[in-house]
């Protein structure tokens, strides 16, 4: 991956965490595709970034998460798509509450000349 290519991964990642943080939705629209999928664990898919911001609200808030930490384990590019297999962290605001694991894989594209989330899966750790 170009050196390029490495700070937009990571600056996407970087603006989910801090709208994990903040709790800030709004700042999907900087993460994924307008027309983005999500695939939680045990759950139906979840298209499109209105529907992806209240799946993300109502999970950050049941959950009661107050970070999430984002690590790129590899990342492919080919063409205007690129995949990410990686590891996630959250952690809960409740008081001795022991950090969850995950992992992901997120399909990348361009949108608006900016590197998207167009496809989001992930499962826990067990």
């Amino acid at each position: 991956m170009s050196p390029t290519m490495q700070a937009d991964v990571a600056r996407t990642n970087r603006a989910f965490e801090e709208v994990v943080a903040a709790r800030n939705v709004a700042a999907l629209d900087g993460v994924y595709t307008a027309d983005a999928r999500i695939l939680p664990p045990g759950g139906e898919m979840i298209q499109g970034r209105e529907n992806i911001k209240t799946f993300w609200a109502n999970a950050m808030a049941g959950l009661n998460v107050k970070a999430c930490r984002l690590e790129t384990v590899t990342f492919e590019l080919s063409g205007d798509t690129g995949y990410e297999i990686g590891r996630a962290t959250l952690e809960f605001a409740a008081e001795g509450a022991a950090p969850m694991s995950a992992k992901y894989v997120v399909i990348w594209k361009q949108e608006d000349g900016a590197w998207k989330w167009a496809v989001d899966i992930w499962n826990p750790n067990a």
